[in-house]
């Protein structure tokens, strides 16, 4: 790859001004320090992984972050709801922005991802009544501990408290913005799948009334720290933990319409989007297809077919229409990665797996370095803490 490759040209998102299109993805590592039930704290540890994979003029986007208490209750996963954690993440983005870096920090709720156990005993909130399939994080039956519907009440001071925890994020964490996590079967997408949501309030029934609580967040988070700060992630093709909306190609494109109809101290500064992947999380696609195979893959499970073509295309188009900028993640290489870009399927392009195994990617990129391969079975935590996470080796000349 040479250095006037299309992934080294500049660019504007929202009030930064990117040297290059290479972006870390958010992914779950579970390394915070834990300080009591509920509560993880970015510690020295996450300090050094952030930092190390920090570099001038680049973004990254942090793993996903509790808003409040029980948000997700994952083990070992932080959150923006206490002052520990708050500084645990100010040391975090001291030290991305000492290399001229930028951060986004990713604000999520699970909704019935979670368990009840998991919550000291609260039952998990979502759109409705409608379990997963399966068993917990903790090995609890979903069936037998179902979600209950949020109340119109409880939709509102959740909102509130996106739009909190966005501006304890930027103000006291130091964050230059933050991730909306809208997709991935967690709670806001729990609203927009008509396959789970069956709401018959002004919160159900048509798509826009199933992503008014998203659009409700969007407008919180915006007004809080401003819209220039303001991502989304979305997930139209994926049906992770039982989410499988009826025509996600029709209802995604008015939902990015909308979007980038939005005032513009609502819009958001991006929108970030993966390809799609199986329903089967235990066989995923993108080990072994490419990103037209796997929409070709995913057309027996949408409406329409023979009509319609599964494509991020056209979303990036609507979006495109509001001065939104697109970012694709979905294992991407050397070369694909390019071909996006070229192709003007997307402004930028985010790593999640090549980042987690090299620190200094984009030296990697720039310079057509050799990769470090990763270790899977150290992405979700691993004994010790450490292993598959701050051990990866830099790039060394000598070799």
């Amino acid at each position: 790859m040479t250095k006037d490759s299309p992934l080294f040209i500049p660019i504007q998102l929202g009030r930064l001004k990117l040297a290059h299109r290479i972006v870390q993805a958010p992914c779950t590592r579970m390394r915070c320090e834990i300080e009591s039930r509920g509560v993880g704290v970015p510690g020295p540890r996450m300090a050094k992984y952030y930092g190390d994979r920090a570099n001038a003029g680049g973004l990254q986007i942090t793993e996903a972050t509790d808003i409040c208490l029980d948000a997700s209750a994952y083990p070992r996963v932080p959150g923006v709801f206490t002052d520990s954690q708050l500084q645990g993440w100010r040391k975090v983005t001291d030290a991305v922005h000492a290399k001229g870096g930028f951060i986004f920090c990713q604000l999520w709720h699970t909704g019935r991802a979670s368990s009840a156990q998991m919550r000291g005993g609260k039952q998990p909130i979502s759109s409705g009544e409608i379990p997963m399939s399966g068993k917990y994080l903790d090995g609890t039956d979903c069936a037998e501990n179902p979600p209950r519907a949020m109340t119109v009440d409880e939709i509102h001071d959740v909102t509130a408290e996106w739009g909190a925890a966005a501006k304890r994020a930027v103000e006291v964490a130091g964050f230059d913005g933050v991730e909306i996590h809208g997709a991935n079967g967690y709670l806001l997408e729990q609203f927009l799948h008509d396959n789970v949501n069956k709401r018959t309030d002004e919160y159900g029934g048509s798509v826009e009334n199933r992503s008014r609580f998203l659009f409700e967040v969007v407008s919180a988070v915006a007004k809080a720290i401003g819209a220039e700060r303001t991502g989304l992630r979305l997930s139209p093709f994926n049906y992770f933990q039982d989410t499988k909306d009826s025509d996600p190609n029709e209802h995604w494109v008015i939902i990015c319409k909308k979007l980038a109809s939005l005032p513009a101290a609502e819009r958001p500064a991006y929108v970030h989007m993966q390809v799609p992947q199986t329903t089967r999380v235990e066989a995923r696609f993108d080990e072994v297809l490419d990103e037209k195979q796997k929409l070709a893959s995913l057309e027996k499970y949408t409406s329409n077919q023979g009509t319609k073509q599964n494509s991020l295309t056209p979303f990036r188009q609507a979006l495109e229409s509001g001065g939104i900028k697109f970012l694709a993640c979905g294992n991407f290489n050397r070369e694909d990665a390019v071909a996006k870009l070229n192709n003007k399927g997307s402004d930028l392009i985010v790593f999640g797996r090549n980042f987690v195994a090299n620190p200094d990617l984009v030296e990697r990129l720039r310079n057509g370095w050799p990769l470090n391969p990763y270790d899977r079975s150290t992405f979700y935590g691993a004994d010790p803490l450490d292993k598959g996470y701050n051990d990866y080796p830099f790039y060394d000349h000598k070799e």
